[in-house]
């Protein structure tokens, strides 16, 4: 019976050291991780500025590519096309696949940066969760192509 009462009270102190464990809910914002290392712009035609949610775009016509972001896990680089002032296709030229995890999380990552990419029409874009290094040297080099299209 002894026993019982001490099972009992264990179980139910663990519960409650359980539920009243506090996790974190700050977000911690992205950051370079590494430096450029180098930029190309692969053609360019035009000039087009246009308004997207009342803000003026200034992206020039044709296709741009990114620093290369030197992450964790190895190199991101990304290229964009713009037409009419927006960005209308992205590409991860560039991202760590050495291995069946890298291929596993960047196979998910990947398509859904490039969506948030063409939808938000910057660099401020939602980070994959599970692919926290892709992400962050996605957003960096993205954000080389997009200066580059705004000169």
């Amino acid at each position: 019976m002894k026993k019982i009462i001490y099972a009992l009270l264990a179980t139910l102190s663990g519960i409650v050291l359980l539920l009243s464990y506090r996790t974190s809910l700050d977000a911690v914002p992205p950051s370079d991780i590494a430096g450029p290392a180098s930029s190309t712009t692969q053609s360019t035609s035009g000039s087009a500025s246009t308004t997207t949610a009342g803000t003026t775009t200034g992206l020039t016509d044709g296709t741009f590519t990114g620093d290369t972001t030197q992450t964790r896990y190895g190199p991101i680089q990304v290229q964009i096309t713009v037409r009419g002032g927006k960005i209308t296709d992205a590409q991860a030229l560039q991202y760590p696949d050495s291995n069946g995890r890298d291929q596993q999380i960047n196979a998910h990552a990947i398509p859904l940066l490039v969506s948030e990419t063409v939808q938000g029409q910057s660099a401020h874009i939602q980070m994959v969760s599970g692919a926290t290094y892709t992400s962050d040297g996605y957003a960096s080099s993205l954000q080389s192509a997009i200066d580059q299209a705004q000169q």
